[in-house]
């Protein structure tokens, strides 16, 4: 079994991971929020989503948070009157990503405090660490 103090680091740092990649798929929405189709019609760019499993982790003895996959969102895309736009379609509309730039920008903000929250452990492990090691030479 392993130190209590480095099975929460390894936690934190599946918990940073997994954060990370949060923060990289939301930002990757709202940087495609306008991404239209190549020809009139197309389809535009398409929400992307994250979803985590529990998953065990031998080593430290306890639960932790694995990728189960990266799939894509599937609400309508929105339609938007644009007749110059050269992904329009013959009546002029065209199809505009699925991405609500106010939900992606909570989901930034809501993964980034969790990142920084499992930096807290981090620190907080490092500082007991550091205790212990200082009252041993005492």
């Amino acid at each position: 079994m392993i130190d209590p103090l480095a099975a929460s680091t390894r936690l934190a740092s599946a918990g940073m991971e997994a954060q990370s990649l949060r923060l990289r798929i939301a930002a990757e929405n709202v940087a495609n929020a306008q991404s239209v189709g190549d020809t009139p019609g197309a389809d535009p760019y398409t929400r992307k989503t994250v979803s985590f499993r529990a998953a065990m982790d031998r080593a430290a003895g306890a639960q932790t948070v694995a990728l189960r996959g990266i799939g894509t969102d599937d609400a309508p895309f929105r339609i938007e009157r644009d007749p110059g736009n050269p992904a329009a379609d013959a009546q002029g509309n065209v199809k505009m990503p699925n991405v609500n730039a106010l939900i992606e920008m909570a989901d930034i903000r809501e993964a980034n405090r969790s990142y920084e929250a499992n930096v807290q452990v981090i620190k907080q492990a490092r500082a007991m660490i550091t205790s212990v090691i200082d009252l041993l030479r005492n």
